[in-house]
């Protein structure tokens, strides 16, 4: 972090490598804090199955993990990487809205290589503005509040041109609670990305890259591991011309760095669809095999991005989530074309949904969660899809398998969605 003072205005600068220490220290300030999240949790809603603070820590494991190894330094891009990591490996409630904080920091440093203290906080507000359209609903979330509270104190420290730490440290204050009042998990949650925030661009945080050596003896039993948050979020998809290569020899030494990889012979053709988090290492493995043409590649974080390479097989699917494989094969005879796994303790993330309707299964999809405890990760889902996808609420695994009954694969997913709706209300 560069500062340079003339004329007593502040002209700090944050570089790339400021951004990351701040998301690495955010993710280390979650290793310490995830366990306390869900014990006041549990303490505040006896029988909440979910498990926030652990749906915190994946969320941002997702976000810090791209950064480690990127060859871009520049502020405007480790920004977005983080964004997208995040808005695919966000888990539940409180994992879409830290998302939607990174995708807001994102949004405010597109383009730039280094930032001043004053654009970085205009891009920390960027950030919680997203959070507070992501929950629009009353009452107030804690989180959002919290998010608003902290808005303002960084607002009035931007305004002064203040450095970023001192940025950090107003929003910190301001979301603090006068001593001996108790907080919410949502409060907790945002004060703490703040504050590992403000350790990682001090260099004051404990480096989480111990967390990242899997089978460490100082690892907890519960600390996830961090490789299965690794998100894919690039959709890739092209032609190998004049090939002699064949189709199970190229899949497989293309899933060594992907996931959801589909090859198909055409002739003298191969065509490709992959899911990767590093597209020039695949085309590099693949340029051997011949000419490649129709070079596709899409962030399936953004919205509309879904493509489909071609025709699918059917023009519309129903995707259920199930917790058991037991519930799998019961919504499998139900009519579920796929499942995505998930309960309240191991939810699944938006990335899985998003990859479910990323393959070439059906040109549109329905999608029935388990219960209510996945409506924010759904709709994220849903925004990134846009009209491909149609979600049904429910209350219950006993709903889920009643809105199965209504479906048909005649009608469209807006006319399956609600019929299905329909049904469940007409109970």
């Amino acid at each position: 972090m560069t500062k340079m003072v003339q004329d007593n205005e502040n002209k700090e600068i944050i570089t790339g490598s400021d951004f990351k220490r701040m998301v690495q220290g955010a993710y280390s300030e979650f290793l310490l804090e995830f366990e306390n999240i869900n014990v006041l949790d549990h303490t505040l809603r006896p029988g909440h199955r979910s498990l926030p603070g652990t749906n915190i820590l994946r969320t941002m494991g997702a976000a810090v993990l791209p950064l480690n190894d990127s060859m871009d330094d520049s502020i405007g891009g480790l920004a977005r990487r983080a964004a997208s990591a995040a808005l695919l490996g966000a888990r539940g409630n409180a994992g879409v809205v830290l998302s939607q904080i990174f995708r807001g920091l994102a949004k405010g440093l597109l383009g730039k290589y280094n930032a001043t203290s004053s654009e970085f906080g205009k891009a920390f507000q960027y950030g919680i503005l997203y959070a507070q359209r992501v929950l629009p609903e009353e009452p107030e979330r804690p989180i959002i509040t919290a998010a608003k509270a902290v808005a303002k104190g960084a607002y009035q420290a931007v305004r002064a041109n203040l450095p970023i730490s001192e940025i950090l440290a107003a929003a910190l204050d301001a979301g603090e609670r006068p001593a001996g009042g108790s907080r919410d998990v949502g409060e907790e949650i945002m004060l703490a990305f703040l504050r590992g925030c403000l350790k990682g661009l001090d260099g004051n945080f404990v480096s989480p890259s111990l967390s990242f050596s899997v089978g460490s003896k100082a690892q907890s039993s519960l600390l996830p591991d961090p490789r299965q948050d690794r998100v894919q979020p690039y959709c890739l998809t092209f032609v190998v011309m004049n090939t002699k290569a064949e189709e199970a020899e190229v899949e497989k030494h293309l899933q060594e760095t992907s996931s959801y990889v589909v090859v198909e012979r055409y002739q003298q053709e191969l065509y490709v669809h992959l899911h990767t988090d590093n597209p020039g290492a695949v085309l590099d493995r693949s340029i051997g095999w011949g000419p490649l043409r129709d070079i596709r590649l899409n962030n399936m974080a953004e919205p509309h991005a879904m493509t489909v390479v071609h025709s699918s097989l059917m023009p519309v699917a129903l995707v259920a989530i199930a917790d058991t494989p037991q519930r799998a094969e019961k919504l499998q005879n139900g009519g579920a074309a796929m499942i995505v796994a998930g309960n309240g303790d191991e939810t699944p993330s938006v990335g899985a949904l998003v990859n479910a309707a990323h393959s070439d299964l059906a040109a549109s999809y329905v999608m029935v969660p388990n219960g209510p405890g996945l409506r924010l990760v759904l709709q994220q889902a849903k925004r990134i899809l846009g009209d491909r996808v149609e979600i049904v609420t429910v209350q219950s695994e006993a709903e889920q398998l009643m809105a199965l009954r209504g479906f048909d694969s005649k009608l469209s997913a807006k006319k399956n969605a609600a019929r299905m709706m329909w049904l469940l209300n007409d109970k």
